[in-house]
């Protein structure tokens, strides 16, 4: 390779992964342009369009007023006559301002209008605690997001998948809710992961939307998770197989569709079962991994399946609180044991 040729890969953190595939996806269609709050000469509070208003120009980098259910219902009508938006809520907690325009709107109009009209658009948001920003900026919510019909939901855990999978989000003639955790986005003011950072090919590609990962193969239990929880739960397989605990770590990346032909595949290999969830227990994703595979074939458990998610309550602002109701590596450390009996 010379050095004026562009290099296959190169090592990128998750939020600049995501910027790569945005500026890749802008640069080879006029149509898609990006608007939200601080998204401009900020370049995202997450670091989400750093250095897109320099090269596209106000005009397809679109810094809005905090008027969540004005953009949002902007970007909708874009999207139906023919551009393609992405619109950032800045928190996920942010829905309960702009909701309509989510669920009674964008994530309807296909299916009222028959599919005479498409919503090619991207709702992208952050997600997740850990770093005390209080009870209305640290929730993941994705749970809610996947009950509510018409809408796709992706979860990238590391820079390759989030930037495939925000190129497959912006192809997409529906819409996708794509929600990035702030905890694996490499920014330097965060608690360092060292798996946000990683070599990431340099051209265009795309993940398949509804497609889980296998992050880490293995035989004796499986634990299926997503987002942040697949690294905790990386580094607490990494310590276990030390002592010959053998942990299987499924990624699902996406939550609509959600696959379960590899859920019921790695349970099937294990006969075990843990669920790992940065969102609220009740009524929410680990439950409905677990109904996957209940509701198909019981008989694959060979013991009761462990459930580690946040608790019920609002995530708390003090450190030490915050940190006693995520699911941490301790939590899913004590529920794999429970599990394989060790």
């Amino acid at each position: 390779m010379t050095i004026t040729e562009t290099p296959m890969v190169h090592r990128l953190t998750t939020s600049k992964a995501m910027v790569e595939a945005i500026d890749l996806e802008m640069a080879r269609d006029p149509s898609v342009f990006y608007l939200g709050e601080d998204v401009g000469a900020y370049g995202g509070i997450f670091s989400s369009t750093t250095g897109l208003l320099d090269k596209y120009g106000p005009s397809r980098i679109l810094d809005t007023p905090i008027s969540e259910t004005g953009f949002i219902g902007l970007a909708i009508g874009a999207a139906t006559e023919g551009l393609r938006p992405i619109a950032e809520l800045m928190f996920s907690d942010f829905m309960g301002v702009c909701l309509d325009q989510i669920y009674n709107h964008m994530a309807k109009i296909g299916f009222e209008s028959g599919g005479n009209v498409k919503v090619p658009m991207v709702l992208t948001m952050a997600v997740g605690g850990g770093y005390s920003d209080g009870p209305q900026h640290s929730q993941c919510l994705w749970g809610t997001f996947a009950h509510l019909p018409g809408m796709k939901v992706v979860v990238p855990s590391n820079p390759y998948d989030a930037k495939g999978l925000m190129t497959a989000a912006i192809r997409d003639d529906n819409p996708v809710v794509y929600m990035f955790h702030k905890g694996v986005m490499g920014l330097p003011w965060m608690v360092k992961n060292p798996r946000s950072i990683a070599d990431v090919p340099a051209g265009a590609y795309e993940v398949p939307i509804g497609k889980a990962a296998v992050a880490r193969p293995g035989s004796d239990v499986t634990v299926v998770t997503v987002s942040l929880s697949v690294h905790h739960c990386l580094d607490v397989a990494e310590a276990l197989a030390e002592q010959g605990i053998d942990v299987e770590v499924l990624d699902l990346r996406s939550l609509v569709p959600l696959d379960r032909d590899a859920i019921l595949a790695s349970v099937a290999k294990t006969g075990r079962l843990v669920v790992v969830d940065e969102d609220y227990l009740s009524f929410g994703l680990s439950g409905e991994v677990v109904a996957s595979v209940t509701d198909v074939d019981p008989t694959l458990l060979k013991a009761p399946v462990a459930r580690v998610a946040n608790p019920d309550v609002p995530v708390p602002y003090a450190h030490a609180l915050e940190y006693a109701i995520l699911p941490r590596h301790d939590r899913i450390e004590a529920a794999i044991r429970k599990v394989v009996g060790a």
